[in-house]
């Protein structure tokens, strides 16, 4: 066979296609005119809907890209050849793991000279903090988890072209491409024994669970606690990281959220802090420590200390990146034999590191043979055979220069598999990667894996399908004895990081909310025509309004009849750039911070409106479009607060996002009736009107009043009635109710500071009535203490990010400030006492 000419996936040697090919083809060939671009149009859609952003691992994303694509039609592996390849990289695994012991250990491989200290000490991936000659960093397992990249050559064999001993990512995208071609085209698996993914994860759950070192004593009796390290929300794969930690059943914690306390690693929580045992690690060695390593910016300080003494177990143990390397890769043959006394069970494409000047004379001689990687690190691949003669006269140069710094391998076309393209079948090259994990006697492979599609655009995969023999059995791991755990509806074991979160969550949608119901009421005085001189007054007032909250500037509010500046103001708030649009933004980052808080329906209940809603919105052009899209904003947050009621469970993550959204709606409250009051008695009825309309309490007033506008009817409505949902008692009732849940029993002056403001609140309409100057000149009166509770209502929310977020004592009052003063600009609490927690 050539060579050069790559081998076909679904037929033999003799151009018939394979027996494991003939049931997934029929299944498309079945399907009318038009239904095999249906296929893929519905497998992006189910993508897109479940927030799957994130790219195939080691690639960046492109302007312009989709972010991710599954291709319906999976590649097939028999079980026959899926047992070769899976022994032959469990054997690869295995000589891995005993290199990298050596290499962090004793080092005896570079003493016997087997290994060119070049390779070891030049490489960014060999961590320095992290060797034991000694041995009694207990490191085994170093390796836990393992993947490799695989390509078929036109021989038929399959080869590894590059291995994953770091991080091993992608094996959450390979259970998210089998959960999602099962669920849009669950005929595909008709008459398919193919293999389940789950009794891996399930292996592997247990797995993680015998890494945890013993706890003293007086550990707790919960059994080992399991946690996903992750570098953040921003992270590109973010969403991989969300879907393993489900899968695995385990926390998803950021180095923030994680604290060294006594040589033992803890996660910060709403209750304090609470051990973890082992943590699954997604954020680079570099970038775990920086009391060990300079560039570890957001790292966990202490943690490797922590991992030296055995408080925690690291999977996998950082450094483990430096096998990666294409010249260690050149010398894996022979260090297989003085390792293992074994010969490679599965081959790997030729791999020549050019220092020697044997292999450099043999790759000069015909570059576009080969491919130019560097020697150490992680650097940029060259493929000469897709460069013209200067780009590859200029490589050649520099590999003369330094041929050390650079590796070979054996330029071998990649097999090919049908696609879908358009409405039909084509061949497109593929490459497999498969993963593999211990439980520390044998290693486990992923019965199924991540196909990359080789194409233009770098962004499609395919499920890997691995056919069941008919008399096999499937197997999980063996039940472990398990302590009793004890019970708890708590919401103490929410991190602080995730509790924050849904609070400004909460906050922020109730923002949005705000804004749309002022600019929908100014909108509605503004396509009046002429204006009556009550309704320039409460023109004036919704301006003001909108000034307070950003929407509008000072010198936008209407001066006399002149309206035409509110009017672009408005406009403006929603085009790029503007208010509206920041909230749509910010409310859709906050979600994505939460998504391993919400099932997969609440997930698309709050992402797919919003993404509609931000399109309209940023096209509205004129006030009618403006005002349509405003509606949508207000079913839109109704909405998400009914999935949230309906769905999360009371204690916990509920909680929270029920705080930001009465705290906000407190404040927003306040602070449009304090605008809304500030009237002449002799417009005071004004205003009364505007703020019924502004608290959605109109048809309730007419309902109980018969029409006749009194103001302490109206202010008893919007102040102080407890089942008012858009009024300010309402909201400070579910405030003090929220807070005295939070403190669990205990006395919380957080929950008393609201009482103080319910009290001051239900007051104000006795006051009104009672009043000897009459009702009008009262009502403008409450106008300055609306402004002040709003003010209050905002040092309770600092008090609360103090004492739950930050984790931060109260500030004691100094020199006549309350206890729940405000933080400064950049988000420190004024006045804080010097002895705060160690774990701040």
């Amino acid at each position: 066979m050539n060579m050069h000419t790559p081998r076909d996936e679904m037929v033999d040697g003799n151009g018939r296609v394979r027996p494991h090919w003939r049931g997934v083809l029929a299944g498309f060939a079945d399907l009318p005119p038009g239904g095999i671009e249906a296929c893929a149009r519905r497998m992006e859609r189910a993508f897109e809907d479940e927030g799957v952003t994130s790219l195939l691992p080691g690639e960046a994303p492109a302007a312009g890209q989709a972010s991710w694509r599954c291709d319906p039609v999976p590649l097939v592996l028999p079980a026959d050849e899926f047992a070769a390849l899976s022994a032959g990289l469990a054997q690869r695994a295995r000589l891995l793991e005993a290199l990298l012991a050596d290499l962090y250990g004793p080092q005896a491989l570079l003493a016997e000279g087997l290994i060119p200290p070049a390779l070891v000490f030049n490489n960014p991936g060999f961590l320095r903090p992290c060797r034991d000659a000694s041995q009694g960093w207990v490191r085994h397992p170093f390796l836990h988890c393992y993947a490799a990249d695989l390509l078929r050559g036109p021989d038929g064999l399959w080869r590894v072209v590059a291995d994953r001993t770091s991080r091993a990512g992608g094996i959450g995208h390979a259970q998210e491409n089998r959960r999602m071609l099962g669920r849009v085209l669950p005929a595909a698996f008709r008459g398919y024994q193919v293999r389940p993914l789950r009794p891996f994860f399930d292996v592997w759950q247990d797995a993680l669970q015998r890494l945890a070192p013993p706890r003293d004593a007086d550990g707790s009796g919960d059994g080992p606690a399991i946690a996903l390290l992750t570098p953040g929300v921003n992270h590109r794969l973010w969403f991989e990281h969300v879907l393993l930690a489900r899968e695995l059943s385990c926390a998803l914690v950021e180095p923030n959220d994680l604290s060294v306390r006594n040589g033992a690693v803890f996660v910060k929580t709403l209750k304090g802090l609470q051990p973890v045992d082992v943590l699954l690690r997604r954020v680079a060695g570099p970038g775990l420590d920086p009391l060990e390593f300079d560039h570890a910016v957001g790292g966990v300080p202490g943690l490797l200390d922590a991992a030296r003494h055995g408080t925690v177990k690291l999977a996998n143990e950082p450094g483990g990146g430096v096998v990666e390397a294409a010249g260690l890769t050149a010398l894996l043959p022979a260090l297989c034999r003085r390792l293992l006394g074994e010969d490679l069970l599965l081959p790997q494409a030729e791999t020549l590191w050019l220092a020697d000047p044997l292999a450099l004379g043999r790759v000069l001689d015909d570059l576009t043979g080969w491919i130019i990687r560097p020697a150490t690190g992680r650097g940029r691949s060259q493929v000469p055979a897709l460069m013209d003669l200067a780009e590859r006269a200029e490589l050649a140069a520099r590999i003369e220069a330094r041929p050390a710094d650079y590796a070979a391998s054996a330029a071998v076309p990649s097999s090919v598999a049908p696609c879908v393209v358009g409405d039909r079948l084509a061949p497109r090259p593929v490459r497999l990667r498969m993963f593999l994990m211990q439980d520390g006697a044998r290693w486990h492979t992923l019965p199924g894996g991540l196909a990359r599609v080789e194409d233009a655009d770098g962004t499609t995969a395919k499920d890997v399908w691995v056919l069941n023999e008919e008399d096999s059995r499937i197997t999980g791991p063996v039940a472990q004895p398990q302590q009793p755990l004890s019970i708890r509806r708590s919401a103490g074991d929410l991190p602080s990081r995730a509790a924050d979160n849904l609070f400004w969550l909460g906050r922020y949608v109730e923002r949005l909310e705000g804004a749309a119901r002022l600019i929908r009421a100014t909108l509605t005085r503004l396509d009046r025509g002429p204006l009556l001189p009550r309704e320039v007054a409460e023109l004036q007032a919704l301006a003001q309004c909108l000034s307070h909250c950003g929407l509008a500037a000072v010198e936008d509010q209407p001066s006399g009849g002149a309206t035409a500046a509110l009017r672009a103001a408005l406009l403006r708030s929603v085009a790029e750039g503007g208010v509206v649009a920041g909230l749509f933004a910010q409310v859709a980052r906050l979600i994505g911070s939460v998504r391993d808080r919400l099932t997969a329906d609440m997930y698309a209940t709050f992402t797919l409106p919003l993404r509609g809603l931000r399109a309209v919105a940023s096209q509205a052009r004129e006030l009618e479009a403006l005002e349509a899209a405003m509606g949508g904003v207000l079913r839109y947050t109704a909405s998400v607060a009914g999935v949230a009621a309906e769905n999360m469970v009371r204690a916990g993550g509920y909680t929270f996002l029920d705080l930001g959204r009465r705290v906000e709606r407190a404040q927003s409250v306040a602070a449009q009736l304090h605008f809304a009051l500030a009237q002449p008695p002799s417009r005071i009825e004004g205003g009364l009107r505007l703020a019924l309309e502004l608290c959605d309490s109109v048809i309730t007033y007419r309902s109980r009043y018969l029409g006749v506008l009194q103001p302490a009817p109206a202010l008893d409505l919007v102040l102080a009635d407890p089942g008012n949902p858009r009024g300010l008692g309402f909201q400070l009732h579910a405030l003090h109710r929220l807070l005295t849940e939070l403190a669990e029993g205990t006395q919380s002056d957080l929950a008393d500071a609201a009482a103080r403001l319910i009290s001051e609140v239900e007051a104000m309409p006795g006051i009104v009535l009672s009043s000897q100057d009459g009702q009008a000149a009262a009502t403008g009166a409450l106008s300055p203490s609306l402004g002040r509770i709003e003010d209050e209502v905002a040092s309770l929310s600092d008090a609360v990010t103090r004492r739950y977020f930050a984790l931060l004592p109260l500030a004691q009052a100094l020199g006549g400030q309350s206890d729940g003063e405000a933080l400064d600009g950049n988000g420190v609490a004024e006045g804080l006492p010097a002895d705060l927690p160690a774990f701040v």
